[in-house]
């Protein structure tokens, strides 16, 4: 009778300790773990997030319980727990707004571009970026050059004030030739893009130089369904072919997969553009356990382009060319990069993992430009070189731990890691026609170090979630002057703290309020640091952002925020002229908002609108505005996806009129352009056109406030000059997937 109690007894613990602690793995059909499933008990109400390897660990819950599962994009299933031990399977459907839960996250943003990928998938790596709800781009020499980038107020150049990586790698460019933060995304293959995190402010302490307006994280694919091949054609002699080919088959364990891509296109310019660019790709992707994965991926990039640069209003005006004509047509330039990435995320029990990435890129970039004409040199022009070879090492590793205090519920994140860029004859000289060098203006080797640290925690109590968290930056900086009569490097280093208090309350899945605020920086180019003797090296930004998100119906998702970001006095350095620039104090204050309806099951509407007062903080009313700081864009589209076979959209992009410089004399132009696209599938083939500037609009999608000075002319003049933007463009594509 003593053993039968003492078995009750024990069997009454176990089913206990059972209905406590429930594991499981959500996958898709191939065996792909699904990140941010969510699995609830119908019976206890327990709930809980899978992570990146599909798992998930929910109490109170017990044999017979019932579980519901969501992700985005999967069918929803009702699993019956019959083990301790869940392994659950998601079927790929039809997106369902309502299924989209608002998790409590400092990053619950993500799901706008999660959506928007989903509903309009990209085909351009410009594309890419405009998925950043309320981020503008424009291009400006021949397709090839970084884009310049607006957001929230700020024109960003080519990534002053917003991070951007790949994979944990780096985009941005420290101490450019070209300008500080330069950020080409152009080595990255659209159709390679798995996911989008991108953020808004300096709130986040994983990252650091550049994310002051915010941050784009890109994450490419591990693994791919099908091999595919893809041919675009259209008019000025446009063509892009892309291939993707599984090397491993339906492997559990593993996958690898080559990418390439290759595009051709003269432009719609006078002088053509010659524009040609090739991408490759390979990726291999191995489970090393069921909580642990190792990724390597390799990458080259290689690009070479002819452009018209700037044009003068005033000679349109004037009949003398057309809006596509040229006044130096010699402009242009070549670019590549090589990347090699290895990644690990390896768990160390189940409220602990780690993970690590370790980089290197080779980078070449040269860019013949001429802003200014004959206003320097009224015999040979003003034309200009700017050349760089560099390489950059890095690595970034962070520690996760998830903990349980009392009626709290921790997560503590500790992060570690560095960069060191190196570039050999970083050089800015004056040319003649592409050829010629006239006069050597810089040249100089670079070295720069970043090593940072940071410590964030996350601590959820009920409805609560509060984000305290605290980065640290070190910096040195050597500048070689090669110019210079005698051998010697200049050497400045600074100490950066970065903190951050973020605060969230979501009393349910369907909405979240948010109050952030930090600090952030972005470092000066290591040529302004030696010369101005270590001052102003890595200028502050102060910012707060309060907003929601909110679900105000089961398919309509709402997000909206009230923000503010003030920057510190700073100086640039101008890598066009090869001078230090000061800007002064700068505040920026505005309203975003976001709008995803899902009108049903294939017809989605979205828009997302900002407004911006932008203004320098030190001179008088009336002289204190920011060139070419947008003061509101909106965006707008319709997409239908998976009717009949048929999918596309037609979307709507509009930047209004800003100030080209600081009493507003001069006005850069807005505009509103439309694109559309219809896509047809039918088995293993997808038949489809593209058409930007649907109505033929004439816009211009770059403009500045410049002097400039005709060979003819006795007398410069300042006025709006443009890089006009595309008229209207079709293109045709053809895929196979097999």
């Amino acid at each position: 009778m003593k053993y039968l109690y003492l078995i009750v007894v024990l069997s009454c613990i176990s089913i206990t300790s059972f209905a406590q602690n429930v594991k499981g793995v959500v996958v898709d059909e191939l065996g792909n773990p699904i990140e941010n499933a969510y699995v609830v008990n119908s019976n206890s109400n327990a709930h809980a997030h899978t992570t990146a390897f599909g798992r998930f660990v929910l109490d109170r819950t017990e044999i017979g319980n019932t579980l519901t599962v969501t992700a985005f994009g999967y069918k929803k299933v009702e699993y019956s727990v019959a083990t301790s031990e869940l392994k659950i399977v998601l079927e790929d459907a039809i997106f369902k707004l309502n299924e989209i839960i608002i998790q409590p996250k400092l990053s619950a943003m993500n799901v706008i571009s999660k959506i928007d990928l989903e509903t309009a998938p990209v085909n351009s790596s410009q594309e890419i970026l405009r998925k950043v709800p309320g981020l503008f781009i424009g291009q400006h020499a021949g397709g090839g050059k970084a884009e310049q980038i607006f957001l929230r107020g700020f024109d960003i150049d080519h990534g002053t004030d917003i991070a951007i990586s790949v994979d944990g790698m780096p985009v941005n460019m420290v101490s450019h030739a070209h300008g500080q933060g330069y950020a080409d995304l152009h080595f990255v293959i659209p159709e390679t893009v798995e996911k989008i995190d991108f953020g808004k402010g300096s709130y986040y302490a994983d990252k650091g130089d550049f994310a002051t307006a915010g941050y784009v994280a890109f994450q490419t694919k591990e693994k791919i369904d099908k091999s595919m091949i893809s041919l675009e054609a259209g008019q000025f002699n446009t063509q892009r072919l892309v291939g993707i080919f599984n090397l491993l088959g339906k492997q559990k364990k593993q996958s690898a997969y080559i990418a390439t891509e290759y595009i051709l296109t003269d432009g719609p310019f006078d002088s053509p553009q010659n524009f040609n660019r090739v991408n490759l790709l390979g990726k291999f992707t191995t489970l090393l356990d069921e909580n642990s994965k190792f990724s390597f991926t390799a990458s080259r990039f290689a690009s070479r382009w002819d452009a018209s640069g700037q044009i003068p209003q005033r000679l349109v005006d004037q009949g003398l060319i057309s809006r596509f004509g040229a006044v130096d047509n010699t402009e242009g330039g070549s670019t590549a990069r090589t990347n090699i990435n290895a990644a690990l995320v390896k768990s160390i029990d189940e409220n602990t993992f780690v993970k690590a990435n370790v980089f290197y890129s080779k980078y070449d970039f040269e860019l013949y430009s001429n802003f200014t004409f004959f206003l320097e040199d009224p015999i040979n022009g003003d034309q200009i070189k700017q050349k760089e070879n560099r390489s950059i090492y890095g690595m970034n590793s962070e520690w996760n731990k998830k903990l349980k205090q009392k009626d709290w519920d921790v997560l503590l994140q500790v992060g570690a890691g560095f960069r060191a860029d190196a570039t050999v004859d970083s050089e800015l000289s004056h040319t003649k026609g592409r050829t010629t060098t006239l006069d050597q203006i810089k040249l100089g080797d670079i070295e720069e170090f970043n090593g940072f640290n940071y410590w964030n925690a996350e601590f959820k109590h009920g409805n609560w979630m509060i984000n305290p968290a605290v980065r640290f930056d070190f910096f040195k900086f050597n500048y070689q002057d090669k110019l210079a009569t005698s051998y010697a490097t200049q050497s400045e280093t600074e100490f950066k703290i970065s903190p951050k208090l973020n605060f969230i309350y979501a009393p349910n899945n369907n909405v979240q309020y948010f109050l952030k605020t930090g600090v952030g920086f972005h470092s000066n180019d290591t040529r302004v640091v030696v010369e101005n003797n270590g001052r102003q090296i890595l200028p502050s930004s102060v910012g707060f952002d309060l907003g929601t998100i909110f679900k105000a119906s089961p398919k309509l998702l709402v997000n909206t925020a009230l923000w503010g970001l003030f920057l510190e006095q700073e100086f640039v350095y101008v890598g066009d002229a090869g001078i230090i620039e000061p800007s002064g104090k700068t505040k920026r204050m505005g309203a975003d908002l976001g709008i995803r309806y899902q009108m049903n099951d294939f017809l989605f509407f979205d828009t997302d609108l900002t407004y911006t007062y932008a203004r320098d903080r030190e001179n008088p009313s009336g002289q204190n505005y920011i060139p070419l700081a947008p003061d509101f864009t909106a965006t707008a589209g319709l997409s239908f996806q998976k009717w009949n076979g048929f999918s596309g959209g037609i979307h709507y992009r509009h930047l209004k009129n800003r100030p080209a410089n600081e009493d507003n004399s001069i006005v850069a132009k807005g505009y509103g352009i439309v694109d559309c696209n219809l896509n047809y599938e039918l088995k293993s083939l997808t038949f489809g056109f593209a058409i930007e500037n649907l109505f033929n609009k004439e816009w211009n999608e770059t403009q500045f406030a410049t002097e400039t000075r005709l060979q003819n002319e006795s007398n410069s003049v300042e006025e709006i000059h443009f890089t006009p933007g595309t008229p209207f463009f079709l293109k045709g594509k053809i895929s196979y997937r097999f």
